[in-house]
Parts: C-alpha cells; sequence; structure tokens
C-alpha cells in the first residue's frame, strides 16, 4: 500500500495570506524551505492492485493531485465536513470524467447531510452522458465499522474535534488521524498495533480548542507506539526543520508530496 500526503497544512495553509509584504505570513516557518509550504490536508491511499482512495477533496485538491501525478481515484472518503476539507469538490467532476462513472462519498450520515446541503448539485443522481458537474453517491458509515473501499478494508473510528466529531481510518497497518483535539479509548483500541500513523498536529506552542498542540501529539505518540508517527495539520509554529531537530525518534513531520510504503 502506498500513501501520497496531498497536504499537510492547517485551514489556512502555510504560509497564510498577508504577511508584511503581501507575500504571506509564514508565523515562525522559514520562506526558504521549500517543505514548510503546506496546502490544506488530504491524503490518498493506494493499494497494491492500484485503486486509489481519497480521503477528502481540500481546497488544493486539482494542484495537489497534480504537483503529485496522481491520474484518477476510485472512490472518496470525508473526515468532516469542515470548509478545508470539502471545498475542492467541484474538481471532482474532472475525476468523474476519467473514471466514466459516479464516485461513491464515504462517511457519518451528519458529514454527508451537510455537504450535500453546500453542494446540492453534485449529489443529484447521474444523466448520462458526460460530466458538466461533480456525480457523488453517499455512502454512509458509521465509527467502529469496517469497509470495503477501492479493494482495501477501512475500519473508521471516532475522533473529538473540539466542536464536532470527526473520522479517523485504519488501513491494515496504516492509520489517519486529521483535525482531532481527544481520542476515547475506543480509538486508541483501534490504533493499536498500527505501524505507520498520519496525525493531526495543528500548533507547538499552547493548547488549541479543536487540534492536537506538539505536548499532546508525542503523548499519543508514545501511547500508540507506533513504528512512525508522522505529524500533519501544522501551523505556522511548525517549522519543518525545527521539528526535524527536536522530535523524538519515531517521530517527524509530514510534508506535501511526501510518499509512504506501508508493507501488508
Amino acid at each position: 500500500m502506498r500513501v501520497t500526503l496531498l497536504g499537510t497544512g492547517g485551514s489556512a495553509g502555510v504560509p497564510m495570506i498577508g504577511g508584511v509584504d503581501g507575500r504571506g505570513d509564514w508565523g515562525r516557518c522559514d520562506p526558504a524551505e521549500p517543505r514548510n509550504r503546506r496546502t490544506r490536508a488530504s491524503i490518498v491511499i493506494e493499494s497494491g492492485e492500484g485503486r486509489r482512495l481519497l480521503v477528502d477533496t481540500a481546497p488544493d485538491m486539482r494542484t495537489q493531485l497534480l504537483d503529485c501525478a496522481i491520474q484518477s481515484v476510485d472512490a472518496i472518503l470525508y473526515t468532516h465536513a469542515h470548509a478545508d476539507h470539502i471545498t475542492g469538490l467541484d474538481d471532482v467532476r474532472i475525476l468523474n470524467r476519467i473514471v466514466g462513472r459516479p464516485l461513491q462519498a464515504f462517511g457519518t450520515e451528519t458529514a454527508l447531510e451537510e455537504i450535500s446541503a453546500r453542494f446540492r448539485y453534485a449529489f443529484r443522481p447521474w444523466k448520462p452522458p458526460g460530466f458538466f458537474r461533480p456525480v457523488l453517491e453517499k455512502s454512509p458509515i458509521s465509527p467502529g465499522n469496517t469497509v470495503m473501499i477501492s479493494g482495501m478494508a477501512v475500519t473508521a473510528f471516532r475522533q473529538d474535534h473540539g466542536m464536532i466529531e470527526s473520522l479517523g481510518i485504519r488501513i491494515g497497518r496504516f492509520a489517519y488521524s486529521t483535525d482531532v483535539v481527544r481520542f476515547d479509548e475506543m480509538a486508541f483500541e483501534s490504533l493499536d498495533g498500527v505501524d505507520t500513523w498520519v496525525v493531526g498536529c495543528f500548533t507547538a506552542g499552547q493548547p488549541h480548542p479543536t487540534h492536537a498542540n506538539l505536548k499532546t501529539a508525542l503523548t499519543w505518540a508514545a501511547r500508540v507506539g507506533a513504528r512512525r508517527t508522522i505529524l500533519t495539520h501544522m501551523g505556522t509554529d511548525m517549522d519543518f526543520k525545527w521539528l526535524q531537530d527536536n522530535l523524538p525518534a519515531g517521530v517527524e513531520p509530514g510534508h506535501d508530496g511526501m510518499v509512504i510504503d506501508i508493507a501488508d
């Protein structure tokens, strides 16, 4: 299985709009380090048979797929319905054209209802021929359940995202946990024995109401005990080189375009 980190930034990306010269607010991130430039969080998971699951349709989805040479996807899973995880949805119409069919959209019933309310046109039944709009078909899943998606057994688990819940997923020895501030015991049970875990960590400093800070993420990493813990959904105080130099063994910062191969 291969995982590509399409984007590893928070909801505003890095750099954020603004800055003293109008070319971006980098915070503590060094603009000279290319791996500090982060688009919004999303991944693609590719099975050994070459089928692909896209997790979230970030606002930067078009450029992410082009930059990472992802030619097509077979299905989409939504972790939750926040704007930085769904508003690239309109470009799904090109993905529809490539595979020649509607795409299944997986997520909790609550998330799919919110997404379909905001993008109602994308969930109307398809009337062939062609795709002048995105066409998605809702496939609700519940935390604790395992479903087959793109030929892979995907286990979903509940995450506390502060004001709402988000979904974490596990496929074999890999798990993905963006946008989370707390885990319950069932979530930790779902992560038991994982080899590679990509987890959200928005800030290096003070606690955040909806996202983990570095202290919390490192506590989780020690408990889960994955061989590799890779940080994502990082904000402007998460400088790549500083993280490389200061994180403990087994924990590393992710970056846009990072490719992770996971043995079966």
